[in-house]
């Protein structure tokens, strides 16, 4: 029996050959028995690998696919000589007799299959998408020991009107790259995707006003009272607006991460790891009116049995329309919320910390907000002031020549 793990798709149990055949592409088995030796599967291959530490560090060796010369029983053989092998001090090298790729197609299959493991699960799917419509396509027949900056740069340009994108394809490409050097397939120091400037991103910034806001939650109303819409898509909505936190991370909440009486949500993990958001009276009214699903362990419940939500665009396009916000996204609810904030006069450190920024860097882009507050503190220790001051004592306009060239002290003296 495989008991499943923090991370979802991972595995333990006694690896067995039944097991093997069950495994379905993504999935990583570990053996209970033999710490650190397990099972992967990539697409219609299932590649054998070791997880230890030598040396204080985690290190990954791929001893081999399934099939001819590798079977479960020499696999694990192999696995235990590598860590009786760092046992003894050495270090160990594997006997993986796969054949060596040779082109940037085989390589990104290796890579993916090598290194995917390593990324968070929403990272891999969209290394293995990207790799998959736009590198292989494009590269996939190159050598990988050749020069391919100019394809390299091609691949580039013609992504030029989707900037972001092409970005990106870039920065998965020279990953792949530093893998291929770092295995011996590629010499090092020779990256095809250094001197290639990237697209200039322009970030779209949209924060909603008060009035807006009233326009959205009436549409949510509306749409709720009239069973238009589901009460799981009404309450993500709801949750997004009154927390900040990203769509991921509502979508994939589940009853065990809320904490009622610490008013907290503990994700065990997020786009920057493990993090706490807090929840105000509004989002814990919200969470309580949450109908709980017998068996499904997610509060934002998909239309699968034990599944989570995977689509809220729908519903949203649905519910902004009928407010008359077209052009309003989901992702600029979690803006709106840093608005607030600085409205309220929050800093931007306090603001990093409710939206769980990991850099202040991130958080600078509010800077601009917390204008607003400063500017009205200034006018209101102006009126204090003001207020203070008695008529007898403020300056009266001098119409005298001979006042203007008296000193400071005496000036004041005189008035």
């Amino acid at each position: 029996m495989f008991v499943l793990s923090a991370e979802g798709d991972e595995m333990s149990g006694r690896l067995t050959r039944n097991a093997l055949k069950k495994m379905a592409p993504g999935d990583l088995l570990w053996d209970s028995e033999l710490k650190g030796f397990g099972a992967r599967r990539q697409r219609n291959a299932t590649t054998f690998c070791l997880k230890c530490r030598v040396r204080g560090r985690q290190r990954w060796y791929s001893i081999g696919r399934l099939g001819s010369p590798w079977t479960l029983e020499t696999a694990r053989r192999e696995a235990l000589r590598l860590l009786l092998s760092i046992a003894d001090g050495e270090e160990p090298v594997t006997r993986n007799t796969d054949k060596r790729p040779a082109t940037v197609a085989e390589g990104i299959e290796q890579y993916l299959e090598e290194h995917g493991p390593k990324l968070k699960p929403s990272t891999r799917a969209e290394y293995t998408r990207l790799c998959r419509l736009q590198i292989i396509p494009k590269l996939g027949k190159l050598k990988l020991d050749e020069d391919m900056h100019r394809e390299v740069g091609r691949l580039h340009s013609g992504l030029a009107s989707t900037p972001r994108q092409a970005n990106h394809v870039l920065m998965v490409f020279s990953s792949f790259i530093s893998w291929t050097e770092a295995n011996k397939l590629r010499e090092e120091g020779k990256n095809p995707c250094r001197g290639i400037v990237k697209y200039r991103e322009a970030r779209r910034e949209r924060y909603l006003s008060g009035e807006e806001l009233g326009r959205i939650g009436n549409a949510l109303a509306r749409r709720d009272a009239a069973g238009d819409e589901s009460p799981f898509s009404i309450a993500a909505v709801r949750l997004l607006i009154l927390t900040g936190a990203r769509l991921s991370e509502i979508l994939t909440l589940k009853w065990s991460y809320v904490d009622i009486p610490r008013r907290q949500l503990r994700l065990p993990d997020s786009k920057t790891g493990a993090k706490v958001i807090r929840l105000n009276d509004a989002a814990l009214t919200v969470l309580k009116a949450v109908p709980r699903v017998a068996g499904n362990p997610f509060v934002i419940v998909g239309e699968k049995h034990e599944s989570h939500m995977v689509n809220l665009q729908k519903p949203w396009r649905r519910i902004r329309r009928e407010a008359g916000l077209d052009d309003v996204r989901l992702h600029d609810l979690r803006h709106s919320y840093a608005s607030v904030a600085a409205e309220l006069g929050g800093s931007l450190p306090m603001i990093g910390k409710l939206l769980g920024h990991k850099h202040s860097q991130t958080t600078a882009r509010y800077a601009h907000l917390a204008e607003d507050p400063i500017d009205h503190l200034n006018e209101e220790i102006g009126g204090r002031i003001a207020a203070a001051l008695s008529s007898d004592i403020v300056p009266q306009p001098r119409n005298s020549a001979e006042d203007d060239r008296l000193p400071n002290a005496n000036r004041l003296r005189t008035e």
